[in-house]
């Protein structure tokens, strides 16, 4: 049987980050290049309410769209609010068996849903890395979840010759700590900070 990953207590530190992002940085710039604090906080939102279709295998537009295929997601009014229903809903879709079993979509892209439900806790990890350096908040993910993004994004990495889904991995010391080597893998700097900071 499919080994599960319980999303709750990754759910609950990027819903945290979110309630404690302040407003006026909003339009703060963030890691991911292009993206402001606004656009980082509407893919979460997105993100969030799109994994629950796969996990669930709804399968549609939600699903069959590929990132970066249309302008960056903004937030609305609300956001909060509609950030931690999103979380609550995802991490309840994965609890279910059935979403780790077969095959499902998300991106575009066919792949098991063993898979799926990785790259959902992978996209939480480093996408709650982006918006605590983006906002100068603490950010200390559980190890088991980043074992997991840790070897997915090997597996990408090797697969690709050094290139994964985000960009060339960034070199860090093999000593560094797991969630620099988590961020490196993705093609980030662990020592990122806001322009002026």
């Amino acid at each position: 049987m499919t080994e599960m990953i319980d999303f709750a207590a990754q759910a609950r530190l990027v819903a945290r980050l979110g309630d404690h992002t302040d407003e006026a940085l909003l339009d703060a710039p963030t890691p991911c290049e292009d993206y402001a604090v606004r656009h980082l906080l509407g893919h979460l939102v997105g993100l969030a309410g799109a994994f629950q279709d796969v996990a669930r295998k709804n399968l549609g537009p939600v699903t069959g769209t590929a990132p970066g295929s249309g302008p960056p997601a903004e937030v609305a009014p609300g956001w909060r609010a509609e950030l931690d229903r999103n979380l609550g809903g995802m991490t309840e879709a994965w609890r279910d068996p059935q979403a780790w079993e077969g095959e499902t979509q998300a991106g575009g892209v066919t792949l098991p849903g063993a898979v799926a439900g990785r790259v959902a806790l992978n996209e939480l990890v480093l996408h709650g890395w982006d918006l605590a350096r983006a906002t100068g908040q603490e950010y200390a993910p559980a190890r088991a979840d980043l074992d997991v993004c840790h070897a997915l994004l090997s597996a990408w990495a090797e697969d690709g010759a050094g290139e994964g889904p985000f960009g060339a991995a960034v070199a860090v010391p093999g000593d560094a700590p797991l969630l620099d080597r988590v961020v490196a893998l993705s093609g980030r700097r662990p020592d990122w900070t806001p322009p002026g900071a």
